[in-house]
């Protein structure tokens, strides 16, 4: 089953990612999936290799920068 069978099919999905998410947010979405794919696809070669070479998967690097969110505080007046 293709689910692309003539131009026309991919531009009315194409239509539709867009007014479902927005313009803005596609690159974005599309950068993620990339980024998980090669993480799957690293891993997946990792799992074949079954640590045969020693070395850290491909996917170890490449992690993304986030921010450290510190613990809540709980208050005390509250709870009693």
């Amino acid at each position: 089953m293709n689910l692309f069978r003539e131009p026309s099919h991919f531009i009315v999905v194409l239509l539709l990612l867009v007014l479902l998410f927005g313009w803005k947010k596609l690159p974005d979405m599309a950068r993620s999936v990339g980024r998980s794919m090669r993480i799957f696809k690293s891993e997946v070669t990792e799992m074949k290799n079954d640590g045969k070479d020693g070395k850290p998967s491909p996917a170890a690097g490449d992690t993304v920068p986030g921010d450290v969110v510190p613990p809540r505080q709980t208050d005390d007046r509250a709870a009693g």
